[in-house]
Parts: structure tokens; sequence; C-alpha cells
């Protein structure tokens, strides 16, 4: 009899277990979150070896870098999953997405006219996979800060965490830049480049649009990774400064490549915002490297 009501009493409180057990779970998970975030921001005293040191001993020891290998592995597989949801949302706006690319030509994406069996697809996955990297992108910096975390001390952290929001508006920034800018410029001189006519295609529009609103929003994060390592001691205003005759030429090499066409007018479009951002750069990483040096005396005075 004891036994029938105990089993009795199981079956009466299970929904009440089972929803107890989801409240356990989830508030474990949440303390196990807040401690690993709580982690990050605590002041450890970390190894300030030289690198030369560092690869010696890793030479030495390749075992060390097992951790760190797999560590990298866990972080880029949040990253590649965040981009798959991303992807998969993009995918079911996808048909507004193309509209709204499309709004720099006269007649819209009407305007558009498919010769190959799968040039539609190809252009729709195209656009879907920049939108969906597009959106996941803080998620991917905050996982790649997520790794490098640890190797950096508390100011470091703070820095590189407050850095993914400007990342994203740079970012963000570059593209729009290409959208509303150079494109209203471009597009009419090549569609009408000596007074021939062109009828676009989905395939060559959409590929040549997303190539330059990518490229563009990558170059638009230079001067946020030269202050980062200006603020690291990595590179000296000083010498960006003294290689700014390199720093065009190299600059005319990738505006040459991102660049579909060859003519000097998307080119020198494609040059004018990135010789700008490396001027600015230069500013920033005299203003970091200037940080630097007062943190180091304050330190030097402090001892």
């Amino acid at each position: 009899m004891r036994r029938l009501l105990h089993a009795i009493w199981k079956i009466i409180t299970l929904p009440f277990r089972f929803i107890l057990w989801i409240v356990r779970s989830i508030g474990t998970t949440l303390n196990r979150g807040a401690q690993s975030v709580s982690s990050y921001f605590k002041d450890e005293e970390i190894d300030d070896a030289p690198i030369g040191d560092t690869l010696a001993a890793t030479i030495e020891n390749p075992g060390a870098l097992l951790p760190h290998i797999n560590a990298l592995r866990k972080h880029l597989l949040r990253a590649v999953l965040a981009i798959v949801i991303t992807t998969a949302i993009s995918f079911l706006f996808v048909r507004d997405i193309l509209s709204y690319l499309a709004a720099p030509l006269a007649g819209g994406i009407h305007e558009l006219i498919a010769i190959d069996v799968t040039e539609n697809i190809g252009t729709v996955m195209r656009v879907t996979l920049l939108s969906g990297f597009t959106i996941a992108l803080p998620y991917v910096i905050f996982e790649v800060w997520l790794f490098i975390a640890p190797a950096l001390k508390l100011s470091s952290r703070i820095k590189g965490l407050l850095a993914i929001p400007v990342a994203l508006i740079l970012f963000v920034g570059g593209m729009a830049f290409a959208f509303y800018v150079m494109l209203p410029t471009a597009l009419p001189f090549l569609f009408n480049f000596m007074g021939l006519s062109t009828q676009p295609r989905p395939s060559s529009y959409y590929n040549f649009l997303t190539l330059i609103m990518f490229w563009i929003g990558v170059t638009f994060e230079f001067p946020l990774v030269i202050y980062l390592l200006a603020n690291l001691g990595l590179i000296k205003a000083k010498t960006l400064a003294s290689q700014w005759r390199i720093a065009i030429v190299v600059i005319a090499i990738l505006a040459a490549a991102i660049t579909p066409t060859v003519d000097p007018v998307n080119m020198g479009l494609v040059m004018a915002p990135m010789i700008v951002l490396y001027f600015i750069s230069i500013g920033l990483a005299y203003f970091a490297q200037r940080n630097r040096s007062t943190k180091q005396k304050e330190a030097l005075n402090k001892v």
C-alpha cells in the first residue's frame, strides 16, 4: 500500500518536479555563465614574457598549445553556429533585402534579367550569406575577444570589449558609405560608359554590390585595428607616418583587387576613403601610444 501511494505521489508531482528541474538547470547555467564572465574582469597576474621566449617555450613543449587549440575550436564552432542561424534568418527576408539593394537601379529589382539557370539561386545565396555575416558580426567579434581575453590585462580586456560595438559601427558605416556614396556615382558611369547601354544581370550586379560593400566595411575597421595594436605597443605612429608613400601604393593594390573593374574612377572611389582612414589611424595610434607611455611612467613611479 505504501509503495502504491508513493507511486501515485510521484505521478501527481511529476509536472512540478519537472518544472523545478528546469528552474534549477537554468539557475545553474546562469550561475556558471556569471562566474565565467566575472572571471574575465578579474585583475590577474599576466605572464608578460617576451614573444621570443614564448615561441621558444612553445617549440620545446608543443603540447602546451593543445588547450589553446581546443579553446579556439570551441569559439570558432560557436561563431560559425551564430552565422548559420543569422543566415537562416536572413533567408526568410531575402526578397526584401534584394529589393532594397536594387534601389540604386532606375527600375529596381525588375531591371535585372537572369540568363543562366542557376543564376538566381547563386545570387540569393550570396546576398543571404553577406546579410547573415553582418548580423552575426558582433557575436563573432565577441567570441574572438573571449579567446584572447585571458592573455590580456584587465584594462586591455575592458578596452577590447568596448571595441566590439565600435567595430560594428565602423563595418556598417563602411557598407553604408559604399551603398549611399560610392554606388550612386559608380553605377551611372559603368552602365553608360562610352555611350554603351548595359542590361544588368542579377549575378553580376549583386556580386559587384556585395564585394564592394563587404570590403569597404572591412577597410573601415582599419583605424580600430591600428589603435588596438598601438595600445598594445606593437606599432608606432611615427612608423606609420614615415611609411605613408608605401601605404598609398599598398592601398592602390588593394583597391585594384577590391574593384571588379579596372577604370580609375571606381578605383579612386575605393582608394579615397582608405587613404583618409590611414591618416586617421596615424592620429589614433599617436593617442594610444601617448596613453601607453603615460601609464608606463605612472607604473614606474609607483615602483
